[in-house]
């Protein structure tokens, strides 16, 4: 990779690491209830991980 990342390129990849991030904690009472033990990854809607799958970006 480039030593220095221009602007652009940068932000696309603050961008796709902001999807990959869990979802909010009060999320989980939002959508299930007050009972129910849910993980907020779930709620995550692009799951990708550095490791498994890259991107174009």
């Amino acid at each position: 990779m480039a030593r220095y990342k221009h602007l652009n390129k940068k932000k696309r990849l603050i961008k796709l690491g902001r999807q990959t991030r869990w979802a909010p904690f009060w999320t989980v009472p939002k959508i299930y209830g007050k009972g129910r033990r849910v993980h907020p990854g779930r709620h995550t809607a692009i799951k990708r991980s550095w490791k498994r799958t890259k991107t174009k970006a």
